[in-house]
């Protein structure tokens, strides 16, 4: 629930003027936040295998609603926004990458959970994908992030009792503080581009070799700053935590409230009271995503994310 409330927050952020202050807290949000997303992606997949019922249940929760939000989005972008979008459900638009890359990181479950070397051969094919950009379904994105969900696959109880050590903990706020001095580089050394690890090196005008160093980097620094972030998320099942039942709803549907922003002029409004503008919009995006997450509501909008059960 967390990590999908940061998720809303991080898509509400573009609706801001990009200044400085902007720029840099998305950047550092960007490092990690998407990283630990995957990560918690691939740790609720690891009993995934080839039979029948996770099959049927791959396309219910996963293709279904991949075809549905795709064109019902696009239909609203177009129609409401005015936007042109081309090649629908071959390239997914905006967050519907996840769904196509969840498909193909689920389906290499198997094998992940069975090879030798699982993480050095996700490495591999993440700097090695970054050669070539290949925008259908997304696959770029989905190799280039492939570490992060294959990390998720392999932790074990014995982990998660690490990071919840005191001692992790306080270094853990150490490696988000220097997370900090890392921004100015991404922004203005390399590009923020880097962060979605879906544009190839020549894309991101830089040569294989160099791309790779640079992708393995921020890999080494997403991995640190997301097991941070992780290491301080509270265990107790409370109210907040029980919200996370309906991540795929607010993962779904806080599009149509961002781009209904955008298409209402409240950039405008933004450009004009930028400081104000970043706090009411974080606070707007939360409370969306606790909306979204709440019982009486996510009930019904569940049956149209999986309309099969």
């Amino acid at each position: 629930m967390l990590l999908v409330t940061l998720v809303v927050v991080g898509h509400s952020w573009t609706l801001l003027p990009q200044n400085a202050f902007v720029s840099l807290t998305y950047d550092w949000l960007y490092l990690w936040h998407v990283p630990a997303f995957v990560m918690v992606t691939g740790y609720l997949s690891r009993r995934f295998t080839y039979s029948f019922t996770n099959l049927r249940r791959l396309v219910t929760t996963v293709v279904l609603p991949y075809l549905v939000f795709e064109g019902a989005l696009a239909l609203f972008r177009v129609y409401v926004g005015g936007e042109t979008l081309e090649r629908l459900w071959l390239n997914p638009h905006w967050p519907m990458w996840y769904l196509a890359a969840l498909f193909f990181w689920r389906l290499a479950t198997p094998f992940f959970r069975r090879t030798a070397l699982p993480m050095t051969l996700a490495v591999a094919v993440s700097l090695v994908g970054g050669i070539a950009g290949i925008e259908t379904f997304d696959l770029s994105r989905a190799t280039g992030l492939l570490p992060f969900f294959v990390a998720g696959l392999l932790v074990e109880d014995r982990h998660l009792e690490w990071l919840r050590r005191p001692e992790t903990r306080k270094k853990a706020l150490l490696v988000l503080a220097a997370g900090v001095l890392v921004t100015p580089w991404v922004e203005w050394g390399i590009s923020t581009e880097w962060l979605y690890y879906r544009t190839s090196y020549t894309d991101l005008s830089e040569g294989w070799i160099l791309g790779m160093a640079i992708r393995s980097l921020l890999m080494v620094i997403g991995f640190a700053m997301a097991l941070s972030a992780l290491a301080w998320v509270p265990r107790s099942p409370d109210w907040f935590a029980r919200l996370g039942a309906g991540s795929l709803v607010v993962y779904l549907f806080h599009g149509f409230f961002v781009k209904g922003a955008t298409y209402a002029g409240y950039g405008d409004w933004a450009d004009q009271h930028a400081a104000l503008a970043f706090v009411v919009t974080t606070l707007a995006a939360v409370l969306v995503a606790l909306a979204l997450a709440w019982r009486p509501v996510r009930k019904p909008l569940q049956k149209v994310v999986t309309p099969v059960a």
